[in-house]
């Protein structure tokens, strides 16, 4: 029988979406929330994995982007402007949407989440506003 466990971890992230015409094409910043939902079976002892074990899995990853700029890679001048500022940097082959930050946090967490036997999928609900979200699922 299938069971689900979920933690959420928030942190602060600047981008832009360079193709954008409505505002977004401007560097700006939100105060992002990930809910990461484990889909699995439960060990011996009754659990998919101890939320303590998840959390060291994913805080790297989100201490990696929290308060970084997250840009395209072709957003050249910007990039280095940012480098040039000695600031925090992610570069993607593709635009920073919610979408894509979602896959990007899938594939960086999935790979992490192999070892564990019991997790079957992971669901990745990333809220990028107070109304906005994306989500995406990952079958390990």
């Amino acid at each position: 029988m299938s069971v689900q466990i979920a933690k959420e971890f928030r942190w602060e992230m600047g981008h832009r979406l360079m193709f954008h015409t409505g505002g977004c094409q401007n560097l700006h910043g939100h105060s992002y929330r990930l809910r990461v939902t484990l889909h699995g079976t439960v060990d011996d002892n009754g659990m998919i994995m101890d939320f303590a074990d998840l959390k060291k899995i994913v805080k790297p990853i989100i201490k990696e982007i929290d308060h970084c700029m997250m840009l395209h890679e072709n957003d050249t001048e910007v990039i280095e402007f940012i480098k040039g500022q000695g600031m925090k940097l992610i570069t993607l082959a593709v635009h920073p949407t919610a979408e894509n930050i979602a896959l990007y946090l899938g594939e960086k967490i999935k790979s992490e989440l192999k070892a564990h036997s019991q997790v079957e999928k992971i669901t990745l609900r990333l809220q990028e506003t107070a109304t906005a979200w994306a989500e995406t699922e990952v079958t390990l």
